[in-house]
């Protein structure tokens, strides 16, 4: 049972939690500004009922992550032998029932405890994750769907949070999903690099299997700049009602920075060691960047799990210095 646990922890890659965890938080914390500052039906959910919400998200990614891996085991025998699930040290039955039994018992907690209508990004988000596995062998539609599972983190943390008034979708909160889908969608694709030889193998049509390392140097080198453009455009044209603050600026400026790292150390480094440590900025730069949206409402929190954010992912994923798991 012990060799089991630690198995399927090693499995969640829990380095990754913040990448769920975060975008839910954006959902929460948005939630709770409108209770706090509008009046409207929301209401200031206990510190209780936040924890319980933010725990989940924060180990949804590890749950579904299982799932993943089922699905995956083909090119993972290639990208990563040596992973749980491949070695057989983890059972790959008994860990998807253990997955399928969380995901029931966090829809359970959904329906008794929060939100029914939270029921629906939390199913939806567990679909996306199964379909993903299969559209990643299709191009871009592989970061398009990946995108859109992220997303049903935010509106899963906004919704699960006590009731909300219509309309649920405005422009603003239209364009920050829309930022949190491109975030995601990119950061995907950079994991594509690491993974190049192993889809290649297993006919995954990714983007960089697609077009070759070559060229998807250069698509690495302008996907850095998506996720700033989209938010500069959103903002200008009034998409966006928040105002930038003092604290968004340097928050945003950061991350700004390590999403144009991250391109640049793909377009230096596509392949090999390199390819996978680079992950570690990648997935800093993803969070980062989704804690400056936070600053747009709230300025402490963002700051908090900004720094958290940045050093906490390159902690979990010093942990996992094995290229191939």
């Amino acid at each position: 049972m012990l060799t089991f646990t630690k198995a399927y922890i090693k499995s969640m890659r829990l380095y990754y939690s913040f990448i769920t965890g975060i975008a839910g938080f954006v959902g929460v914390a948005f939630y709770r500004h409108i209770a706090e500052n509008f009046h409207t039906v929301e209401i200031i959910p206990s510190t209780l009922k936040t924890s319980v919400i933010l725990a989940m998200l924060f180990l949804s990614w590890g749950i579904n992550q299982i799932v993943n891996d089922y699905l995956g085991l083909k090119e993972d025998k290639i990208n990563a032998p040596n992973r749980p699930m491949v070695t057989g040290e983890l059972n790959k039955n008994i860990a998807l029932l253990v997955s399928i039994v969380l995901i029931t018992t966090t829809a359970l907690i959904t329906w008794f405890y929060l939100e029914k209508l939270a029921l629906i990004p939390l199913f939806a988000g567990v679909i996306l994750n199964v379909i993903y596995e299969y559209a990643k062998g299709y191009g871009i539609l592989g970061n398009i769907i990946f995108g859109l599972m992220l997303t049903q983190c935010t509106i899963y943390g906004f919704l699960a949070s006590g009731p909300t008034s219509e309309p649920y979708f405005t422009s603003s909160r239209v364009s920050v999903l829309l930022i949190i889908f491109a975030l995601n969608a990119i950061m995907t694709f950079y994991t594509y690099f690491k993974d190049y030889k192993g889809d290649k193998l297993a006919g995954k049509n990714t983007i960089v299997v697609k077009f070759g390392l070559h060229k998807a140097r250069y698509f690495a080198l302008a996907f850095s700049l998506v996720p700033a453009s989209l938010f500069l455009f959103f903002y200008f044209g009034d998409f966006i009602v928040a105002r930038a603050n003092n604290v968004f600026l340097i928050l945003s400026l950061v991350a700004f920075f390590l999403q144009l790292w991250t391109g640049i150390l793909y377009f230096r480094n596509p392949v090999g060691k390199e390819a996978y440590y680079s992950l570690s900025v990648n997935f800093r730069a993803c969070c980062c960047s989704q804690c400056a949206l936070i600053a747009l409402f709230n300025q402490e929190l963002a700051m908090v799990l900004f720094i958290l954010s940045y050093v906490l992912v390159e902690f979990l994923f010093k942990l996992y210095s094995d290229t191939k798991a």
